[in-house]
């Protein structure tokens, strides 16, 4: 715990601070006896003794590593500059090792510019290595390209970084976008199966109602129908939003056969005649297939209130051992001109909360008139659940 705790901490710390430990081994090592003479190395100058000059070469080269990644061309400008007196003295100090360490970093973090640094840094070899040459340096034409090649595969090495880490973040921005997509289409999802079976419900319990003026005790029982209806509706809009809560528990239970008979009776007292009938017992682990067989019966008998109100109405639930089965069919002519038009979202809907589930779905007219809505679906398949939402 004390080393996570510690870790936490080092990442909390500012980026410099993270970046100047590199630099202070560096300058660190550099004045080790053991490792004099064993820098980076161009044009083979001899070797000479440290002097004061040579603690401000190792000071340039080594301390501008801690804004290596802050300020880049900072970084590479001093680094370069020591690197130049460190090669024209001939002291090779350690230190020199950090100019390709500078150059990968301003490959990769480098924002603006980064052509003009490269064409400066070129620039900038060229007298350098006519100095060093006149210096008496033994090294020949070829060995100056090479070593200017192997600058340029460290420049090259940090533009390689930054191009991953620009192809990482543009992924991350897609996945970002396609999970933002999917919630917003599991929200709409959601709200058209809880508002739209309590409202069309409270429609034609309203309309019904106008044409029982002359039985008060029927007109009273069908408003209070209206009435827990509107509060069926308002407790299931308020649970979804507390799903939508990011300190909500997302282990939230699915429906259950006890809240399919309550639906279907809430369909009754709004008029339609609904014949219910159950087979077996769910699966313990049914999971997310227990509420994709509600939300297909909720659907159903919303299209069954929408567009044939008054006709038989049959559902059939027959819980097996690896699938539950759900058939509702209504009886007599389906009206093509209701007055509460769909979208044909909820139907669409449900083909994939049953597809996702590996199971089938199907929604036609029957050939005798009426319509037939079927759907099978697995059990113990992957918890939907898991996304946030439970029962509406």
């Amino acid at each position: 715990m004390t080393l996570r705790r510690v870790t936490d901490l080092w990442r909390r710390c500012d980026v410099v601070v993270r970046d100047l430990p590199l630099g202070l081994l560096l300058a660190g090592a550099s004045l080790l006896p053991a490792l004099h003479g064993r820098g980076t190395q161009v044009g083979d100058l001899p070797t000479r003794p440290f002097d004061a000059l040579a603690v401000l070469v190792i000071v340039l080269e080594c301390l501008p590593l801690a804004v290596r990644r802050r300020w880049p061309a900072v970084c590479l400008f001093l680094v370069s500059l020591g690197f130049a007196l460190d090669q024209v003295q001939g002291y090779h100090v350690f230190a020199s090792n950090a100019m390709p360490i500078a150059l990968i970093s301003a490959g990769a973090h480098l924002e603006r510019g980064r052509r003009v640094a490269a064409a400066l840094l070129t620039a900038a070899y060229v007298p350098l290595a006519i100095a060093v040459d006149r210096l008496g340096a033994t090294e020949k034409a070829d060995g100056y390209v090479i070593f200017y090649l192997a600058l340029a595969l460290a420049w090259g090495i940090g533009a390689w970084l930054r191009a991953t880490r620009a192809a990482e973040a543009e992924r991350r921005r897609h996945a970002a976008e396609a999970a933002r997509a999917a919630e917003r289409t599991r929200i709409a999802r959601e709200l058209h199966d809880v508002v739209t079976h309590h409202v069309t419900a409270m429609v034609v319990q309203a309309e019904a109602a106008r044409y029982l003026t002359a039985a008060p005790d029927r007109l009273d029982t069908t408003l209070s129908a209206v009435t827990d209806t509107g509060r069926r509706a308002i407790t299931d809009l308020r649970h979804m939003l507390d799903l939508l809560k990011p300190d909500h528990d997302t282990d939230v239970g699915a429906s259950s056969p006890g809240e399919l008979r309550t639906l279907v009776e809430q369909t009754r007292r709004a008029g339609q005649p609904v014949e219910f009938t159950e087979e077996g017992s769910p699966a313990e682990s049914a999971g997310s297939a227990e509420f994709v067989t509600y939300r297909v019966v909720q659907e159903a008998l919303t299209n069954a209130l929408k567009y044939a109100h008054g006709s038989r109405t049959v559902v059939r639930v027959r819980y097996g051992e690896q699938e539950i089965s759900v058939e509702v069919s209504t009886d007599g002519a389906v009206s093509r001109t209701a007055s509460l038009g769909g979208s044909g979202r909820g139907l669409a809907g449900l083909r994939e909360r049953v597809d996702a589930l590996g199971g089938a779905f199907s929604a036609d007219r029957q050939a005798g008139g009426g319509f037939l809505v079927q759907a099978r679906i697995p059990a113990g398949g992957t918890d939907l659940l898991s996304g946030g939402w439970g029962r509406a």
